[in-house]
């Protein structure tokens, strides 16, 4: 125990009897408080922070029971000592019984043992309370960890919500791409077929589908690969257009790069026949 990091409060009617706990406590490591009665007692605990209290018995108005009774209800986590005589000893039972005494000590009291069980009170005092703060540590930590969870739930059900709008608004895309009358073919910067929409496949389905997989030079003659890598995915480049053969008929092919983040990845491809 740190010195003076602990208070021991004592209270006896017989000024003696204070004395002598006096001279027998006094090089121990924690400052000690006398005090002549009950109410004296609980004037002091209202003023000064102690763990420990040591009463007698027998003492006028209030008795020692009656009082560490108070002491309990009052500040239940201060340790409680009586001294007593032999003819006490059932009362005493009976309060410790109820929980208003940790232990009792019959006068004459043995000195060395009186120490050694103060300073086990003191330490039993210091358990309980940083079990005590330990377990307030604990449940402020659970309500924050609770915090934490309810606002992560909101976070997860709120991009839950975006996820699941972006999804519908690119299932709505796709929707869009696939009906739009005009041969639309999805184009990836490798020049492989990645998508082609309802018109596309009705356009050429004489002539044969469009098979994702593979590229757009194995269906068109006259397109050139590094011309056709350059248009895709040039920044300058908002739209290039060239032509192409398939099945003998020319097509007239307009290339439209993605931007933003998928810039230089892919292009939509427009097929329609040429007019001349």
């Amino acid at each position: 125990m740190e010195p003076n990091r602990h208070t021991v409060l004592c209270v006896d009617d017989e000024p003696n009897i204070l004395n002598a706990l006096k001279r027998l406590l006094r090089k121990e490591p924690y400052s000690l408080i006398t005090c002549g009665s009950g109410e004296e007692g609980l004037q002091v605990l209202a003023q000064q922070k102690v763990q420990v209290v040591i009463s007698d018995q027998r003492m006028p108005i209030m008795s020692g029971t009656q009082f560490l009774s108070r002491v309990k209800e009052a500040y239940p986590q201060i340790m409680r000592i009586i001294l007593t005589g032999y003819t006490d000893v059932d009362s005493i039972t009976q309060s410790i019984n109820e929980g208003h005494i940790y232990k009792f000590f019959l006068k004459p009291w043995n000195d060395q043992h009186l120490t050694l069980e103060i300073r086990q009170a003191l330490e039993q005092y210091d358990l309980i309370e940083e079990n005590r703060r330990l377990y307030d540590m604990t449940v402020k930590q659970n309500e924050e960890l609770r915090i934490i969870n309810e606002n992560l739930e909101a976070i997860v059900a709120e991009r839950t919500q975006t996820l699941e709008m972006q999804n519908r608004a690119l299932q709505l895309s796709h929707a869009m791409l696939e009906d739009l009358p005009v041969p639309i073919v999805g184009v990836s910067a490798e020049l492989m077929i990645v998508f082609t929409n309802r018109a596309a496949n009705e356009h050429f389905s004489q002539e044969g589908i469009f098979e994702c997989g593979n590229t757009v030079l194995d269906y068109f003659e006259g397109l050139n690969e590094d011309q056709l890598a350059l248009m895709m995915t040039a920044r300058q480049i908002n739209h290039a257009s060239g032509r192409g053969k398939k099945s003998g008929t020319m097509y007239d092919l307009m290339f439209v790069p993605l931007t933003g983040h998928f810039h230089g990845k892919g292009t939509i491809m427009t097929v329609a026949p040429c007019a001349t």
